[in-house]
């Protein structure tokens, strides 16, 4: 009997929401029915081995995501706490991490400052893409989340498909940006290398995460234009509207306080309207 993806997503959904009741066994026969239906449709093919670190100190659920990664062609590496993830990822290079934030030791969040303050040997791979994982839903919660440094973040218990459909989201966005027929922005004092996710004021390097990058060349694109938050989401997210207006907002919080550390005030608020990027010789 033809297993449909919708019952497929609720057994891999049910695993999660009670690991310790069901184990093992319910895993197995989760994997067993996703492997049965041939995944779900319109899978969309990335360039192969594209890295995903996933640190939960959970086992079962660690075992459904990266079953479900695998599934779609991912790499996947492991770790059971913080101090194995800070080591791993200086091993492994990972491309994106899937990040627990409640662990014993050190936590997610200490993970998430240690990787974007460029410390485990992250260096210029500080800005890899950082989705939390939390059984918090308050909305501090998910502020704090982002304002550390997090791109995205997924509420416990969740579904296994939309975190594969996030991860995919985030690539997605970096091969947009990576547009052969635009390899430089130039605007004022900017300068963004779009192919080396580089950016700088005046020659001062900016230490942006990937979801900040994406932002700052969306308002950097359209120069003096004002766009809201809509627009900002679907080109910063394209094809894959997955965040809120709060979200959105916290990014830009953290992306203006790093412009202005050098020196850079040059996002402008249209009260009511939206947001527009102005540098010292715009009319």
């Amino acid at each position: 009997m033809a297993v449909s993806a919708e019952g497929i997503d609720h057994t891999l959904s049910h695993i999660v929401r009670e690991p310790l009741r069901k184990g093992r066994k319910l895993a197995k026969n989760a994997q067993l029915a996703f492997i049965a239906s041939g995944g779900h449709g319109g899978r969309v093919h990335l360039p192969p081995m594209r890295k995903v670190l996933v640190v939960d100190d959970d086992s079962h659920i660690r075992d459904v995501i990266c079953f479900a990664l695998r599934r779609e062609g991912f790499a996947v590496v492991e770790a059971r706490d913080g101090e194995q993830a800070l080591l791993a990822f200086e091993r492994e290079a990972p491309d994106l991490l899937v990040l627990d934030i409640m662990m014993p030791g050190v936590d997610g969040l200490e993970v998430c400052r240690s990787v974007r303050a460029g410390g485990h040997g992250a260096g210029a791979r500080g800005n890899v893409p950082i989705l939390f994982l939390s059984a918090k839903d308050a909305e501090l919660d998910r502020i704090v989340g982002l304002e550390v440094g997090g791109d995205d973040y997924i509420v416990k218990p969740f579904s296994p498909r939309e975190l594969v459909a996030r991860v995919k989201a985030f690539f997605r966005r970096a091969e947009a940006l990576a547009d052969p027929t635009q390899r430089e922005i130039v605007a004022g004092p900017l300068r963004m290398e779009l192919d080396a996710w580089k950016a700088a004021v005046g020659g001062r390097p900016l230490e942006l995460t990937r979801t900040e990058f994406g932002l700052l060349a969306t308002l950097a694109q359209q120069r003096g234009k004002v766009l809201n938050r809509e627009t900002l989401m679907n080109g910063t997210y394209p094809g894959h509207r997955i965040v809120s207006e709060r979200t959105i907002d916290s990014h830009l919080r953290r992306l203006r306080g790093k412009l202005r550390g050098v020196g850079a005030d040059c996002i402008e608020t249209v009260h009511g309207v939206g947001f527009r990027f102005v540098v010292a010789d715009d009319p």
